[in-house]
Order: structure tokens, then sequence, then C-alpha cells
């Protein structure tokens, strides 16, 4: 079975902010939603385990609540919903990655896509499990198994199918500024047989954007060109005016949907709001899902 849903995602607050501000984001969840014509629309939120990164990150990286924690705070007050999240495995052993797997299955998140180390090290460092591995460890303690998916990265390719080798159930793409997913996804669909789910993520861009850029740091990849339009595309958008930007993210859209829509993979949506949830991100989002969406197609 496919996850088929829509996916919100929301960042930890910091630990200073703790349980006012949690419950706070889970009270424009429900009113964003409303406003946009989302209600009950939104079947799970996507909790990222976040790690530090490199000190060239816009916005300073402060302690944030544990995602457990976190979903113990909102999860009563959005009713209906489920979770997803990510967990880095690389600084876990076995036994406690087991275990932290299973707290996790147990408090409602349904999906658990296994990330590694951060940008500052190199693939196979940290002394726990590596994600590859956890995929196929843990095939009977977590029934939906993600893996992160970067269409413009080198040799993703044959990254991907290795995961899905492994046990892969479903793909969570990087947030997506161009249709470089769907020509990846056509080779992807011709040079092997495998059909994970696919979780397409959009973001929202503000006008903020233009003077902060974390979005622009977010999908980096210095000398990658097909990543340096994206990154141009970001600019674009945060210089637009919010009628332009929405009507360029739903041309985006439309290009992804029609172009992956009919390769055999099944297709959720994530989504976004990488300066906050606030209600001109709901409009965006409702407009894109007007055009497609996996809850009414």
């Amino acid at each position: 079975m496919s996850l088929n849903t829509i996916a919100l995602e929301l960042v930890p607050p910091n630990v200073d902010r703790g349980r006012e501000h949690a419950l706070e984001e889970a009270e424009k969840v429900l009113r964003c939603s409303k406003e946009a014509g989302l209600e009950d629309r939104i079947r799970h939120v996507m909790i990222p385990g976040m790690i530090e990164e490199d000190d060239g990150r816009p916005v300073e990286m402060k302690p944030k609540l544990d995602v457990l924690d976190f979903w113990s705070m909102i999860k009563p007050e959005l009713p209906g919903i489920k979770g997803l999240c990510t967990q880095v495995t690389a600084f876990m052993d076995e036994d406690a990655l087991r275990t932290r797997l299973t707290e996790l299955g147990d408090s409602g998140f349904e999906g658990i896509a296994f990330v590694g180390v951060p940008r500052t090290l190199n693939d196979g460092e940290g002394t726990g499990v590596a994600p590859t591995d956890a995929l196929s460890l843990f095939q009977g303690v977590v029934e939906h198994r993600g893996a992160i998916l970067i269409p413009t990265r080198e040799g993703e390719q044959g990254r991907f199918n290795f995961k899905c080798d492994r046990g892969a159930t479903y793909g969570m793409t990087q947030l997506l500024y161009s249709d470089a997913i769907v020509g990846f996804l056509r080779e992807f669909a011709a040079t092997t047989d495998h059909r994970p789910e696919i979780l397409l993520s959009f973001g929202f861009v503000p006008k903020v954007e233009s003077r902060i850029g974390l979005i622009e740091w977010l999908i980096q990849d210095p000398g990658n060109e097909a990543v340096a339009a994206e990154q141009q595309f970001v600019r674009t958008l945060a210089e637009t005016d919010p009628a332009g930007r929405r009507a360029m993210m739903l041309d985006l859209y439309k290009r992804v949907i029609d172009g992956v829509g009919e390769l055999g993979f099944p297709l959720s949506v994530h989504f976004e709001a990488t300066y906050g949830v606030n209600t001109p991100a709901f409009e965006t989002l409702a407009e894109m899902l007007a055009y497609w969406s996996p809850d009414t197609r």
C-alpha cells in the first residue's frame, strides 16, 4: 500500500521556544488550511530530524526539539493527521536505532526516510548504521521506508536504484525548482523494474528569500549547472509579485505532474514553507492541488 498523501513539512522549533511554539505551529496549520480551503486535506506532517551542517547556513542552527517530543506536543492538536519523518542513522548502532524506530512507529509515524551524514562528512562516515543498510535491516519494523532523491545529483540513478534494491518503498525528493525529476524518472522507469512511491517536494518561496537565501543554500550543489539554474529560479520567484510567483509555481507543478504521471510510480505531494506556515503558502498549495491531487485522482 502506498502512502497516497498530501504531507506538510513542519520543522521542530528551537528547544528554547518549546511547547508554546509547537502548539502555535499546530494552530497555524489548522487555521491556514481552513483559510485556503484545504481543511482536512493534509494527511501527514513530515518532521525532519535536524542535524548541524556546514557553517554557511544563512539562518543560525540552534538546538531543536527532538522529533518525537515535537510530535507528542502537536499530535493531539491535529486529529486525523499521521506522521512522516527523516531519521539520521549514521550515529546510532543497530540496537539503538531499532528501539528508536519502534518508538517512532508506536507514536504514529507511518513513514520514515533514512538519511546519513551531513554535507561536512563523507558517505560512510559515522559510527552507526548506513541508511542503505537500515532500509533492509528494518523491513519488519518500518512499513514505509524512505530514501532521499535528488534528481540533479551526479550518479543519482545508480544510487537510487541501489536504495530500492535494499528495500526503499518511497523516495522523497529534494525541493523541486525545475522539472529535472521528469527526465530522471523517465530514465529510471526505462532501465529498472522498481516503482517506489515518489513524494514530490515543492517549497513556497516568499519575498524574504531575496534577503536571506535559505532555500538557495538548502538546494546548493557547487559546480552543478542544473542546480545553478534552479537557484536562479528561486531568486526569480522571490523577486516576483505574489500572483506571478503563484503562477510560476503552478506552471512548474503542472510540468512535473504531466511529465511523471504516466510512468507507473505512485505519487504523493510533500509541501514545505521553509520560512514558516502562512496562508499565502497554503493558497499556493491549494492551486497546485486543484490541478492534481493524490486524494482526488
